[in-house]
């Protein structure tokens, strides 16, 4: 659904995007992590239409971002992180309004508006000036004038940004309602936002792509964690699917070690500690989980 190869954005000598590729199938939910300055809102108004690319191509469908920009946004909903609304505005006027800027049909937006309304749990406040409304109520405004064309492709920036507890809940939901119909990238700096809707995540560092992997692959076991009553560094070197041993200290008497292995391996490394005559005291899998990974690609950055 959507393509992107080699993106590449300048601000005079200042790369703020580098040479990045992927693809997002319909369908997809996509997370967009990184630091600030990582690249991440550049990346979303480029592939909104709203930044020109310095190098590179976006495709949305059989459309290419260019030539067929107007035609692309058509089929896009976007909430920007600090989301534009007319305070003065009630929500319903406010929605109708946004339905004729999209491009909805007068005989259609009625129910465009109603229909965004009811997905965004907006009834009790449609009368209300947006002025008088929470920051969180004027985020789910915000998704709602995003919904209302019913787009092949919504990018949300930040979507539960000022919601408490209970409507980041509904957020969760909606945004797996909407993978039903369509492409959603969403950008985020919550780690727990990524793992409770996205199904693959795409890491920026300092304007290049560094991870571009599903969830599931990611938190695969990479490993093994191994605990006992002592030295036994060369014991578990010389297990056969051993490729490194790292020694991880010693806590309360015990000594922790990290294994590069398959976890099939973990028969083996107990037989092997037995024979050795040491105590083993702990044996599990190591999961990299995202936060995990998240922290060693900034650890890359810090000592690179």
């Amino acid at each position: 659904m959507i393509q992107v190869d080699h993106l590449t954005r300048r601000y005079g000598p200042t790369t703020a995007v580098n040479d990045v590729s992927f693809r997002i199938d319909r369908g997809e939910v996509v997370g967009l992590l990184g630091h600030n300055a990582a690249g991440k809102t550049t990346i979303m108004k480029m592939i909104s239409g709203y930044l020109e690319p310095t190098a590179g191509t976006i495709r949305v469908g059989d459309l290419e971002m260019g030539p067929d920009t107007r035609a692309i946004q058509a089929r896009l909903g976007y909430l920007p992180e600090n989301c534009p609304v007319w305070p003065e505005m009630t929500v319903i006027d406010y929605l109708d309004y946004q339905a004729s800027l999209h491009g909805v049909p007068e005989d259609q937006r009625d129910r465009a508006v109603a229909n965004a309304i009811r997905r965004t749990e907006l009834k009790d406040k449609a009368a209300d000036t947006i002025e008088t409304l929470s920051r969180g109520y004027r985020q789910r405004v915000g998704v709602a004038q995003a919904l209302l064309h019913d787009p092949d492709v919504i990018i949300l920036d930040e979507p539960t940004n000022g919601l408490d507890p209970n409507q980041i809940r509904h957020m969760r939901a909606l945004i797996r309602e909407l993978a039903q119909t369509a492409t959603v990238v969403v950008s985020t700096h919550i780690l727990q936002e990524v793992q409770a809707v996205c199904e693959r995540v795409l890491i920026l560092r300092a304007g290049e792509l560094v991870v571009d992997a599903r969830l599931d692959e990611l938190q695969q076991a990479s490993g093994l964690w191994v605990r006992v009553d002592g030295e036994a560094a060369d014991t578990l070197g010389r297990i056969e699917g051993v490729t490194r041993v790292e020694d991880q200290g010693v806590e309360d008497g015990q000594r922790l070690y990290l294994l590069e292995t398959k976890p099939e391996t973990a028969p083996a490394v107990a037989e092997a500690v037995a024979a050795a005559g040491l105590k083993l005291y702990a044996l599990q899998p190591r999961r990299r989980d995202l936060e995990t990974l998240f922290a060693e690609i900034n650890e890359e950055v810090a000592h690179g």
